[in-house]
C-alpha cells in the first residue's frame, strides 16, 4: 500500500504542474535520504499519467556528472520517464509558461530497436539493441521551488524532467565513437556549455547499460522503440523567454529549440 506521505508528495508535484507554481521541496514529507520512497512518488505520478492517456516514449538518465553527484551527496545516477507529449520538434518553440523554471542541457539520445531485459546488461547488449543515435536537448524543469533539491526531490519529481528535443538525422552506432564526441551548446549564438561523451558517466553507452540493468531489475525493462536520453554532456544553462539554444555534437549533428516570449503564438 502506498503511504499517505508518498501520495501527498505526488499530489504537490502534480499541483505544481497544473498551476505553474513551484511547491516547497517534497523531501520534507519523506524519510531523510530515502531514494526508494522518492521513486515511489515518481511511480505514482507516472501511473497517473498513463491512466490519463499519456504514452510512455522512453526514459531519461540524470546525475551522470561526478560533480553533480557530489553536490547532491550521491554516488549513482537516477532516472525518469519520458512521455510522448514531452517531445518538442527539432527547431520548434516552447510556449511561454509551459514550464516553471526551465534549464537546457545537451545529450546523446539512443533509440532502441530491441528490448533490453537483462538485469546485468552490458555495453555490448546496448550496442546490439540500439537502432540509431541522435543529438538531443533535454529541457529540465523542477517543480520544487528555486531548484532547491536533494536527490530525493529530483527523483520524486521524475528526475526533474520537462521536455526533450531530438535531432532529425539518425546515425548508426557503427559510425560513432560516443565516448569521444564533443559538444558545444549555444544560447543566442554564445557558447554556454561544452563537454564530451566521456563526461557522461565515462560514456553514454555506460549510462544506458546502467539504466537498462536498473529497470530490468525493477521488472520494467527498456523496450524496442524507447528513446533513451543518456545524460548531459556538459553543464545545463538557464532558459528565458526569447532564448534560442543550439547544440552541435561531433559525429551526430545539431539540434535546436526556441523559447517563446510572452504572448508569442508561434
Amino acid at each position: 500500500m502506498t503511504s499517505p506521505d508518498v501520495l501527498k508528495a505526488a499530489d504537490m508535484l502534480i499541483d505544481a504542474v497544473r498551476t505553474g507554481i513551484a511547491c516547497p521541496p517534497v523531501r520534507a514529507l519523506l524519510p531523510e535520504g530515502d531514494i526508494k520512497a522518492a521513486y515511489a512518488v515518481q511511480r505514482v505520478n507516472t501511473e497517473r499519467g498513463v491512466a490519463n492517456g499519456r504514452r510512455i516514449a522512453g526514459r531519461k538518465i540524470g546525475l551522470t556528472s561526478p560533480a553533480v553527484q557530489a553536490q547532491l551527496g550521491v554516488d549513482q545516477p537516477d532516472f525518469g520517464t519520458l512521455f510522448a507529449d514531452m517531445a518538442v520538434p527539432e527547431g520548434g518553440v516552447v510556449a511561454a509558461g509551459r514550464l516553471i523554471q526551465p534549464k537546457v542541457e545537451a545529450e546523446v539520445a539512443l533509440v532502441l530497436g530491441a528490448d533490453l531485459a537483462h538485469r546485468d546488461c552490458t555495453v555490448a547488449d546496448v550496442i546490439r539493441a540500439t537502432e540509431f543515435a541522435l543529438p538531443a536537448l533535454e529541457i529540465v524543469d523542477s517543480r520544487n521551488a528555486d531548484w532547491d533539491i536533494t536527490i530525493v526531490d529530483t527523483v520524486a519529481d521524475n528526475a526533474s524532467s520537462g521536455l526533450f528535443v531530438l535531432g532529425g538525422t539518425p546515425v548508426p552506432l557503427a559510425d560513432l565513437d560516443l565516448r569521444g564526441v564533443r559538444m558545444t551548446m549555444t544560447r543566442g549564438g554564445e557558447a554556454v556549455s561544452e563537454g564530451t561523451g566521456a563526461d557522461c558517466l565515462g560514456g553514454p553507452l555506460n549510462a544506458a547499460a546502467w539504466l537498462a540493468s536498473t529497470l530490468a531489475a525493477a521488472g520494467d525493462p527498456l523496450r524496442a522503440a524507447d528513446v533513451v536520453l543518456t545524460g548531459a554532456l556538459g553543464p545545463m544553462a538557464v532558459a528565458a523567454p526569447g532564448d534560442r539554444f543550439e547544440a552541435r555534437i561531433s559525429q551526430l549533428g545539431h539540434v535546436a529549440v526556441e523559447f517563446a516570449t510572452k504572448g508569442d503564438e508561434s
